[in-house]
């Protein structure tokens, strides 16, 4: 009999920037491309930043309200302590990226391309990653009210000590997802889980849940 084929963990490449030099954020604008530079005490609020590319940078203490980052990408760039109650990032591109500590309300990140991402110690609301591509990607201590994946590939994605309060899995394709250790609420679209891993007890905590989707009448 073949062994059963273990759940792939997230690799995460270790972000090593270069010396930085103090960016400018005044200078900043839309499809600028900007290399190891340092933006520290920020405000990007309302800002369009629109298909800028940000290659081993560094972030820190940031402030993004409504900024618009459609189609920007960022590579081997660290991010902390961001906070944006509303931040636009659709088709965004975000490889070898660290983003720590941060608070983001609600997040637009639909078909977006997430390559070797840690988010973590973060507090976010609704997070629309629907139609994204998610490789190596690693949630650590965080809390999310709302993950939509719907139509979104993931591979190696992984929820550590995470609490989620709704993922919504319509026509998602998991491989290597790993909720074994997700506070789950509640999850919409469950054909979508095909990919992902569970622990007994979590399948046990959601039949419940499986027989209402399922059509099932359970009874004594």
């Amino acid at each position: 009999m073949a062994p059963t084929p273990r759940t792939l963990a997230p690799r995460i490449d270790r972000i090593r920037p270069p010396e930085l030099l103090d960016g400018d954020a005044d200078a900043l604008e839309p499809h600028d491309s900007h290399d190891a530079e340092r933006f520290a005490g920020i405000d990007l609020t309302a800002r369009d930043l629109q298909g800028a590319t940000f290659s081993e940078c560094a972030f820190l203490d940031v402030s993004a309200h409504e900024a618009d980052l459609r189609t920007a990408s960022f590579l081997d760039t660290t991010i902390e302590r961001l906070n944006a109650p509303i931040l636009s990032a659709a088709r965004s591109r975000f490889r070898d990226v660290s983003l720590d500590s941060s608070r983001i309300g609600s997040a637009e990140f639909y078909d977006a391309s997430w390559q070797s991402v840690h988010i973590s110690n973060c507090k976010l609301g609704f997070v629309n990653l629907r139609g994204a591509h998610l490789q190596d990607v690693q949630f650590t201590d965080c809390t999310i009210d709302e993950l939509d994946l719907g139509g979104a590939k993931a591979n190696r994605v992984s929820f550590a000590g995470t609490r989620v309060g709704t993922i919504d899995l319509t026509r998602a394709e998991l491989r290597n997802v790993d909720l074994r250790t997700v506070d789950l609420r509640r999850i919409v679209g469950l054909p979508g889980l095909k990919g992902a891993t569970l622990t007994p007890d979590q399948v046990a905590e959601l039949a419940s849940l499986f027989a209402d989707q399922l059509g099932i009448t359970v009874e004594d």
